[in-house]
């Protein structure tokens, strides 16, 4: 039986990650692995992470499952990150959060539930999109297909393509995957007034939309990372919501996530969860407890909340830093090209636009990994390769 399995391919990050560690060079540099690191190149515990560590450890008096929804306090604590303290959805009862595997967890289960309900249903994704979004959504058995996203010629959005693709295209009960903020792997997000824009369209269309936010508060803050699905919350019928605390919380190996749903009357939320669990049980069964007892302890705890705010704080202006420095090294070794893109694109990704060439020639001469795609990781720069990377880029960018 086993010998007529057919390979699906190696993951390309997990192959360029295996090269990495393979290459005998000191001065190697990894821009491939989408975590945050910090100046030394470390990706560190959060400060206010490790404290409420030292407090469920003394606290916990048993390991019994925590049941297919999650920890209440938790989910709770989610869906008022995305939406808002004071969101009217939340006090309507029209919104349930389900603790999840991770944000691919949160994905899995959305995509699962949407074929549950929808068999024909077919989910648009953005040109490029995250390397996971499409086999997520392929094994649970969608149909997908593309919109225009990014455009090259200016490593900007190509809004217009976009919303005309979608408008000639898409068809009444689609769902549409939008990334909140950071978008992965381009760093190119919509604009607050683009947000609006594609709600009205969504409405008006009948479209389901189902974010991906696994990324908040390193664009541009907490609550200014969601301004723009706050908005679409507040005024599309239905949605669905994967978020992730891996990053914003550098709780990566715990996989803490979630799946917030919105439905359009509070009387249909409990059937919404039902099949939702439903969906958990056959996956995974239950949720993992001890990263989202992490995360609601922190945000159970002012102090704690402070603390790990300020933390969240200093590393998304560290992201920002970065890109400012790294534009200025490549002025200052005359490169030519038209660099806005490295300080306008948001989050820990960037899209340089880099050939396949240019990402052979960087990983073989320079000893520099990017993704096959062009597309670098900005909290892996720091104080140590700085300068070998902007020569680097010099390199093959004049």
């Amino acid at each position: 039986m086993f010998e007529s399995v057919e390979s699906r391919g190696v993951d390309q990050i997990l192959a360029l990650m295996q090269a990495f560690r393979a290459d005998p060079r000191p001065g190697k540099v990894d821009l491939v692995v989408g975590v945050y690191k910090d100046a030394q190149g470390r990706v560190p515990v959060m400060r206010a992470v490790k404290a409420a560590e030292r407090l469920l450890i003394e606290a916990e008096d048993t390991k019994t499952y925590v049941g297919m929804a999650g920890d209440a306090d938790y989910r709770a604590h989610a869906a008022r990150l995305l939406l808002g303290n004071d969101a009217p959805q939340i006090a309507e009862g029209r919104v349930t959060s389900l603790q999840t595997v991770g944000g691919s967890g949160a994905l899995r289960v959305g995509c699962d539930l949407l074929k549950s309900l929808n068999a024909d249903m077919k989910l648009w994704v953005s040109t490029p999109t995250w390397a996971n979004h499409v086999p997520v959504a392929t094994d649970a058995g969608l149909r997908t297909d593309a919109y225009p996203y990014f455009r090259p010629s200016d490593r900007g959005l190509d809004f217009d393509g976009m919303m005309a693709h979608l408008d000639a295209q898409s068809a009444e009960g689609d769902a549409i995957l939008l990334h909140a903020c950071c978008h992965n792997p381009t760093g190119v997000d919509l604009s607050f007034d683009q947000w609006k824009t594609v709600t009205d369209f969504l409405v008006a269309r009948g479209l389901l939309p189902f974010v991906d936010c696994a990324y908040q508060g390193l664009g541009k803050g907490m609550e200014e990372d969601v301004a723009g699905l706050r908005h679409m919350a507040a005024h599309v019928p239905e949605m669905l919501i994967a978020s992730s605390f891996s990053k914003n919380f550098a709780v990566y190996r715990e996989r803490t996530g979630a799946l917030t749903i919105m439905a359009r009357a509070a009387e249909d939320i409990g059937a919404i969860q039902g099949a939702a669990e439903t969906v958990i049980r056959s996956n995974y069964s239950m949720p993992p407890s001890h990263g989202a007892r992490i995360v609601a302890a922190v945000l159970d705890d002012p102090a704690l909340t402070a603390d790990w705010s300020e933390e969240l704080d200093e590393m998304r202006k560290r992201i920002a830093s970065v890109r400012q420095t790294l534009r200025t090294m490549l002025e200052e070794r005359q490169v030519t090209k038209d660099l806005s893109f490295v300080t306008d694109q948001t989050g820990m990704f960037s899209y340089t636009g880099f050939g396949p060439e240019a990402v052979a020639t960087l990983r073989d001469d320079h000893g520099i990994y990017i993704a096959g795609d062009g597309r670098i990781n900005v909290a892996g720069l720091s104080e140590d390769n700085l300068d070998a990377v902007a020569d680097g880029f010099a390199a093959v960018m004049r």
